[in-house]
């Protein structure tokens, strides 16, 4: 039998695909359903900052979005889903209910709230926290410089008090994605999770007004995580997971062939159910058998760029040779 096993942020996982935080993974049912498929570990469903701060209003200062009243509105309004208790009771049972490892997950946009919180998380049993800071870069006024600082400041506000390993989930909006995820390895995360999926926007013609988009990725939206995959891989000393996109045991082939750690899958089980891991784990032996494969550590980063002969081919967007039959 192929051996899948990994290390994630010092985690054993017996296979390297993790359910990513969901609303599948909100609840003890879900958690075992998962665990049942053969998901490695589970992040649970986010907790929003402003579920820990019932007065929404006060993140007024990190919150940049103040011409947009119907931001504010939904806010304010939030229906808090798991409340901020009702998560550390979540962890406590999902601990009792599976033998995989629990990773808790903040949706951050300040470091304002996190110390006292963070150390209850980690007294409630959860194997590590990810920190899911969801900055979108919007204002003119405000610089890479700034939003960059955030990032480092909630990340250090919380590692100043737990001792679990702590992942930091971020999208692709920085002026040098290398210079960021080495700055965050330099304030002790363990992990980093590439992409966060930012909320889908879409325009309805007919009553002209702004809708949401495209609720679940599509398997082509992993090619943006597979580059920086092969690109950070060798040259960031920290585990790397990959996010958005992975639908198939193929695509997760490629992102350990590009260097990844593990793979975040959460689409794919709204689409296809959460039996859909087993489905992953049979494609993935098969492929591990007919390659000769006996371990996924064989064959991890062998594709990075780190590994290459032709590094130039993973960052030029217009590179000729990889056009085949584009003029």
């Amino acid at each position: 039998m192929s051996d899948l096993t990994t290390n994630y942020m010092g985690l054993k996982l017996l296979t390297p695909w993790m359910v990513a935080s969901c609303s599948l993974s909100k609840t003890e049912d879900g958690i075992r359903r998962c665990a049942q498929a053969g998901a490695g570990a589970i992040v649970l469903k986010s907790l929003f900052e402003e579920q820990i701060e019932a007065g929404a209003n006060k993140v007024h200062e990190y919150l940049w979005m103040p011409s947009h009243t119907e931001a504010f509105d939904y806010i304010g309004n939030m229906s808090m889903e798991i409340g901020a208790q009702e998560y550390l009771k979540l962890i406590e049972k999902a601990k009792k209910a599976v033998s995989i490892p629990i990773i808790a997950s903040l949706n951050c946009i300040s470091p304002k709230w996190w110390l006292g919180y963070a150390k209850q998380i980690e007294s409630a049993g959860a194997d590590g926290l990810e920190l899911n800071i969801a900055i979108l870069p919007g204002e003119p006024n405000h610089t890479s410089a700034q939003i960059e600082k955030i990032y480092l400041e909630i990340l250090d506000s919380v590692h100043a008090t737990i001792r679990i390993p702590i992942a930091v989930k971020i999208g692709p909006h920085f002026s040098s994605i290398p210079y960021m995820a080495q700055e965050l390895v330099n304030h002790g995360v363990k992990a980093l999770v590439l992409f966060n999926r930012f909320y889908q926007l879409d325009i309805d013609i007919d009553k002209m007004q702004l809708v949401s988009g495209h609720r679940f990725s599509s398997p082509e939206e992993m090619c943006l995580s597979l580059r920086w995959m092969s690109i950070l891989a060798g040259k960031i000393s920290c585990d790397l997971a990959a996010s958005t996109g992975v639908h198939h045991g193929a695509d997760v082939i490629k992102q350990i062939l590009a260097g990844a750690t593990a793979v975040q899958i959460c689409s794919a089980l709204y689409v296809h159910e959460i039996k859909h891991l087993e489905k992953i784990h049979a494609d993935v032996e098969q492929w591990m058998k007919d390659h000769q494969i006996n371990s996924l550590s064989q064959i991890r980063g062998t594709l990075s760029q780190s590994k290459s002969h032709r590094p130039e081919i993973y960052e030029r967007l217009q590179y000729i040779e990889a056009l085949v039959g584009i003029d």
